[in-house]
């Protein structure tokens, strides 16, 4: 989720203990990665108790799926408020030579974020893999949900879930690269736009 813009937050002491560690996970995890982040490191920076944490996260490994659920919620929301702001932007005319351009216009915002640090999901998979067999599922349905947000910008046509199932994999790529640097996050943006123009011609 694109968080460069400012937005009025609930004070820790309003939130219950659970939302507080959930709050501090999706902090701590996407900062940092999974493995750097110790269980010790979410209990401090939430304030609450092991036993607090215990009684709503029986493991690590629930940490990890209430993280990713909540995350995907979370980016899927903005996802589609991003997509359909650029597009009412669109004229009639854009909207028809360049139906993917507001993908593009996401990406834009996603990499100035000054907490972007690539896809939670992704990043999840690779550092955890097959050793927390339930993060795959949900990785697999957040990739199925943005094509689908990604799919409402094409005409219905034979080809659009294949299209739209494109334009993630350009926009997967995109995050993955973009998220080495400065420099890497500008020619992301010029790739990406490259290959959805040229999806657009299809």
């Amino acid at each position: 989720m694109a968080e460069n813009k400012k937005k009025t937050l609930p004070s820790p002491s309003s939130l219950s203990a659970r939302e507080r560690i959930l709050r501090t996970a999706q902090q701590l995890f996407y900062q940092n990665g999974i493995r750097a982040t110790g269980i010790d490191s979410v209990i401090a920076d939430a304030s609450v108790t092991k036993v607090t944490l215990y009684r709503h996260f029986p493991s690590k490994e629930d940490l990890i799926e209430a993280f990713l659920e909540q995350r995907h919620h979370i980016w899927i929301a903005w996802f589609k408020g991003a997509i359909e702001e650029a597009r009412d932007k669109q004229t009639a005319a854009a909207r028809q030579r360049k139906p993917l351009d507001p993908v593009l216009s996401a990406a834009e915002k996603l990499f100035a974020a000054t907490t972007f640090r690539g896809c939670a999901f992704a990043n999840t998979v690779a550092e955890l893999g097959t050793s927390v067999p339930s993060i795959l599922g949900i990785a697999a349905r957040h990739k199925a949900d943005v094509c689908a947000v990604i799919m409402t910008l094409l005409p219905p046509h034979k080809k659009a879930h294949d299209l739209a199932w494109a334009a993630t994999l350009a926009l997967d790529g995109a995050i993955v690269n973009a998220q080495t640097g400065d420099q890497a996050a500008a020619t992301s943006l010029d790739g990406l736009k490259t290959l959805l123009d040229a999806l657009a011609r299809q």
